[in-house]
């Protein structure tokens, strides 16, 4: 790919660098370029790009010695980054490079860039190395953050995979960040009911980390996209982990939290989902367990609680997305009438009781009374002895909850 006519194409300058084809390929490469040169979500860097605009900054930096600091860094960070542009290659080169393994280079400004990220403001990426078919713009305004902890139970691998399946069973996109645990059962249940998931990369699209994971992204690749900002061969560092969590953050419409302790990666992701704007959701575990303490604390405060697919649409989605109204399992005294429930509620565990007492204890008249214990006996809840009636094994069960019988 060539370089804008007359403008910086990234690395040092040189006589007759960067000649191309459009001001658009300028600002590909310039992008390209910086995308080796400066940390992820580096703001002072941002405002650069904002105020300078991108084939500026990367010219300035090129420019090595010859250049003042730009504003806002430090001499010491500043000679770093003058050191690093001079060992970068043109930003051309990374972008043939990209292409080679069937990836592309998505800019601000580009069709297929996803809004949400300008809100990010001078943290936005500088642009995003894409692998996959689908665009990322049209997956990104339907799309669901699941993530959690690392280190999670069983039960967290079985929550994270069925909310990825229920997820992408109903048309949402679900994004992780690729690692173990809940990231990963979050991208199979996807991958398992061929729906569509994103994993963001705290290193270069062109290796899995961790290493496990190399069919895991793989299949994404086939079947989703695999995104992130650092150039290719960049490896993952812990603050490269934290700064990836406002991509996804930014990319989807909500954050869900299964299992996470209190230092958890996740609860970075949730956080800067609220401070986004976003949903922040968290599915509760036992109030025992140090790997859901995080999500409990979430729950205390800003986190809406939820606990399968249906009720985070419910959160997330269009207006009339709603989860199916929860209640326990019906039992036979649930269809009895008003009158007639009362009655029966009336007759003790054991014993029995006369139709004038039933009648007196539920204020109904005798008559009344005995003509609704006979509607019981039909239905099978109540049994006659002599002028007393008693429930009968069946219904002792049914009216009285476990562990309540004397």
């Amino acid at each position: 790919m060539a370089c804008a006519g007359g403008t910086y194409s990234g690395g040092p300058p040189t006589d007759g660098a960067g000649l191309g084809s459009s001001a658009g390929d300028g600002e590909r490469c310039a992008r390209a370029w910086l995308a080796r040169i400066l940390e992820p979500g580096w703001e002072t860097a941002g405002r650069w790009l904002r105020e300078f605009g991108a084939e500026e900054t990367a010219r300035l930096i090129g420019a090595g010695r010859e250049a003042a600091p730009l504003p806002g860094v430090r001499a010491e960070r500043w000679a770093g980054l003058l050191g690093r542009a001079r060992e970068t290659p043109p930003g051309e080169r990374e972008l043939e490079r990209a292409a080679r393994i069937g990836a592309r280079f998505v800019c601000p400004g580009d069709a297929e860039w996803p809004g949400g990220l300008d809100e990010l403001g001078d943290a936005r990426p500088v642009g995003l190395w894409v692998r996959g078919a689908p665009n990322l713009r049209i997956w990104a305004l339907r799309s669901v953050a699941v993530v959690g902890a690392r280190a999670c139970t069983d039960y967290g691998v079985r929550m994270g995979a069925s909310l990825g399946a229920g997820l992408a069973e109903r048309g949402w996109v679900v994004v992780s960040g690729g690692a173990y645990g809940v990231d990963a059962a979050a991208h199979r249940g996807a991958l398992g009911v061929t729906g569509a998931t994103v994993a963001v990369l705290a290193c270069g699209i062109d290796r899995a980390y961790p290493r496990g994971h190399v069919q895991l992204i793989d299949r994404i690749v086939e079947q989703g996209l695999v995104i992130g900002e650092l150039p290719l061969g960049a490896h993952p560092t812990p603050s490269r982990f934290i700064l990836r969590n406002r991509v996804i953050a930014a990319l989807t419409a909500g954050t869900v939290v299964v299992e996470a302790a209190y230092r958890s990666g996740a609860l970075g992701t949730a956080r800067w989902a609220r401070r986004l704007g976003r949903h922040v959701m968290g599915v509760p575990g036992p109030v025992t367990s140090g790997v859901s303490a995080g999500v409990h604390e979430l729950l205390r405060h800003e986190a809406v609680l939820v606990t399968d697919a249906a009720e985070v649409v419910e959160l997330v989605g269009e207006m009339g997305d709603l989860a199916p109204e929860r209640r326990g399992p019906m039992v036979p005294r649930d269809l009895l009438p008003p009158e007639t429930a009362r009655v029966l509620a009336i007759l003790p565990a054991k014993g029995t009781r006369t139709g004038e007492q039933i009648g007196r204890a539920a204020g109904r008249g005798t008559d009344d009374a005995v003509a609704r214990l006979y509607e019981l006996r039909s239905l099978g809840f109540v049994e006659r002895h002599g002028d007393g009636w008693k429930l009968t094994r069946q219904a002792v069960r049914s009216v009285f909850p476990e562990g309540e019988v004397s």
